[in-house]
């Protein structure tokens, strides 16, 4: 048994890790912002994502860190999200950072989410980890201010890796239930002209990347954290609709996704954005994903 922080760890992410390493028989501490009573072999700790208290207490004994803490994207870019998306990142990958480098024995592994959005819009180029073209907007920039964040500090005992995340499908959180619920509603068709790169992930090979970074010693910095597959989002939204059922959806042009987006409280990036994001140091390294066509993954969900 070992001992596995997982900061943020009440979210979709951190939902399905907690589970599949408590069910392995290793103890959980979840850093959360809301206290909760201990499950098995599950402990919450309150934390603010910003200051040390009593959660410090579990980095002696930890053996794995995992920080998944940030608000979520899935909200109106206006200035006072866009400083609470930044510095929900950055406050939380500072204080951590600050802790491991005072604890005698600190995580041999600390893992801190990033994002397949710090590459730039693509359409015509594959984005690999040598390669990648990373641009200059506010998403592109957070993404880059939290990976600077995360390397700044030296830890000389506490192997790193940032996980550059796209677009992870489960059926408890996450996009996949939004958009199957879409489809079922006759909106699954493409969104704007489709043809901007899907980036997915079923979260089942999520919880396998994990697995494959702790028990893999060689691995460190940035990965591209995502399924070895180039479809778009048109191909993507009809696989969907194929998995349900449904025969036809209605297409949603770029400016009735700009009005829904204001009604619903987000922004239409979530689903414009080409991400053409290629897995190049996980398949070097001999990982091998359970799920890397659409269809099939979509199945899996729809009958699990």
């Amino acid at each position: 048994m070992k001992t596995i922080i997982i900061a943020g760890g009440t979210g979709f992410l951190g939902k399905n890790l907690a589970k599949h390493y408590s069910d392995k028989g290793d103890k959980v501490i979840i850093l959360s912002r809301n206290e909760k009573k201990a499950k098995d072999n599950i402990i919450y700790e309150k934390w603010d994502g910003k200051t040390e208290s009593n959660w410090s207490k579990w980095i002696d004994e930890a053996a794995v860190l995992i920080n998944l803490t940030g608000k979520s994207v899935d909200c109106r870019y206006n200035e006072a999200n866009k400083k609470e998306i930044l510095n929900s990142r950055i406050d939380s990958t500072k204080i951590l950072g600050e802790v491991i480098s005072k604890s005698l024995t600190p995580p041999l592994l600390w893992i801190n989410a990033s994002t397949a959005t710090i590459y730039r819009h693509s359409e015509d180029k594959v984005m690999t980890e040598e390669n990648g073209e990373i641009g200059d907007d506010f998403s592109m920039n957070i993404a880059k201010s939290w990976e600077k964040e995360f390397y700044s500090r030296q830890t000389p005992k506490t192997r790193k890796v940032a996980l550059r995340t796209s677009l992870v499908l489960g059926n408890n959180g996450g996009v996949y239930p939004v958009l199957s619920k879409l489809a079922n509603l006759g909106l699954g068709g493409k969104q704007g002209n489709g043809k901007q790169k899907f980036a997915w992930l079923h979260i089942k090979d999520f919880i396998s990347i994990v697995d494959f970074v702790i028990e893999n010693k060689q691995i460190e910095n940035s990965i591209n954290t995502t399924a070895p597959s180039n479809i778009d989002n048109n191909t993507f939204m009809t696989a969907l609709r194929n998995s349900h059922g449904i025969g036809f959806g209605f297409s949603q042009p770029k400016w009735l996704l700009k009005i829904g987006a204001v009604i619903i409280g987000t922004e239409t990036e979530l689903v414009l954005k080409s991400r053409w994001v290629s897995p190049k140091r996980l398949l070097d390294m001999g990982f091998k994903f359970k799920f890397t066509n659409i269809n099939q993954a979509l199945e899996d969900l729809k009958s699990s």
